[in-house]
């Protein structure tokens, strides 16, 4: 990497150009219109929806995550000396913790009790989206490292710049979280439940891996999902209308509303999405009596089907496993997609086939003594996220003998 190479912050997405953004966020891949998805030259990575200009700059022309709602954008910009971008990374000045779901309020409450103001802080991710993707955003250079590095020490910097006690990168790759933790970033593990796809030919054949009592239990769930004449129907791409995106929202909103108060996204931004992305949307949706009454909405990568927000305004046994759950890996199953991320937590995923993965953070402190205390906080909590998950790997639903023949 040059000296000529500079880093800037742009304070809105809106400033940067789609095809710009896009190069460094998705190498070697081109989005057309509606979310359409082709190869453009060698991709080194899978595509990832999340980190796309389109997703992005949604959340903020949508209101969702703009200064009104404590996400003040504050993207770093890697340009050459011609003024190109060759990296990039998503980053917002935060005035909360709400919307990120890797839970730092003690560490907020336990600063501020000793004097200290937590506030703002510095958050490089995707607003309200639980989803491991790359966060050091670079492009097609010859020093990949150096540039993600710089890139780290950018965003310390900009923590510095705006007296922000911490900077957090969450949900990153990996690679991402050992180079940071090399740029004095401290490193954190938590775990999520996926789906993974061992080249199966249909759910049958998935199921034939499990334990015959865990096979059974499965089945009767999807009968009893649908019993009550509940038909269930994937809808993606120019088959998404503003009639299943008005229904949607209902259900978004009844369960936001019950879990955590206040739903963080809006109607306009399902609309916006849809006209932008509705090729790598899929819509689950569940209909009894002619009306839909549930629904689930998940992205579609490359590789990756994407589980995102469900709700419903009927209560039925059962069908929350199959709209979110089971549907999705018929779907992955379909089309050839390695796996399911089902979102954050949720240990009843296991029982239906959902491994333990782990996901990664890493975290920038700027008072010396605080630093000191997380730290130490973080070594024991990894041993515990890896204790945890090694338990219940073990506790899994896979057989560990031959397949019964009895059902």
């Amino acid at each position: 990497m040059t000296a000529e190479v500079t880093i800037r912050i742009v304070q809105s997405l809106g400033d940067v150009g789609r095809d710009a953004w896009d190069s460094v966020a998705n190498p070697g891949w081109r989005m057309g219109p509606g979310g359409r998805l082709e190869a453009a030259g060698p991709t080194p990575h899978p595509f990832n929806p999340f980190v796309t200009h389109d997703f992005l700059w949604t959340l903020e022309e949508t209101g969702c995550a703009t200064d009104g709602t404590g996400w003040h954008a504050r993207h770093l910009l890697m340009e050459n000396a011609a003024g190109a971008v060759v990296a990039a990374a998503p980053a917002y000045l935060k005035t909360h913790s709400q919307g990120e779901y890797v839970f730092d309020h003690g560490w907020a409450n336990a600063f501020q009790r000793a004097g200290g103001r937590y506030y703002p802080k510095v958050q490089v991710s995707v607003p309200f989206t639980p989803v491991t993707g790359r966060r050091l955003l670079v492009g097609d250079v010859a020093d990949p490292e150096a540039h993600a590095g710089a890139l780290g020490r950018g965003i310390a910097e900009l923590a510095r710049r705006s007296q922000a006690s911490s900077a957090h990168v969450t949900f990153l790759p990996e690679p991402e979280w050992r180079l940071l933790g090399e740029e004095d970033f401290l490193l954190r593990t938590d775990q999520q439940f996926h789906w993974l796809n061992e080249e199966y030919r249909g759910f049958e054949d998935f199921l034939a891996n499990l334990a015959s009592r865990k096979r059974k239990t499965i089945r009767r769930e999807r009968r009893d999902a649908v019993a009550d004449g509940i038909a269930i129907e994937w809808v993606t791409g120019a088959a998404i209308t503003e009639a299943h995106w008005d229904a949607f929202f209902a259900f978004y909103m009844d369960t936001g509303s019950r879990k955590w108060g206040r739903p963080y996204l809006n109607r306009r931004f399902f609309s916006r999405i849809g006209e932008r992305m509705a090729e790598r949307i899929l819509l689950v949706m569940a209909k009894r009596a002619g009306r839909w009454i549930a629904g689930a909405i998940n992205f579609i990568g490359s590789d990756a089907l994407y589980g995102r927000n469900w709700g419903a305004v009927e209560d039925h046994p059962f069908l929350h496993f199959e709209v979110c759950y089971h549907q999705a890996i018929d779907f992955a199953i379909a089309h050839r997609l390695a796996r399911v991320e089902a979102g954050a937590q949720g240990e009843h995923k296991l029982a239906r086939g959902y491994r333990p993965v782990t996901t990664w953070s890493a975290h920038w402190i700027a008072e010396p003594g605080f630093r000191r205390a997380i730290e130490d906080y973080l070594l024991r909590e990894r041993e515990a996220v890896a204790e945890a998950q090694e338990e219940l790997a073990a506790a899994g639903p896979f057989r560990r003998g031959p397949v019964q023949e009895e059902d």
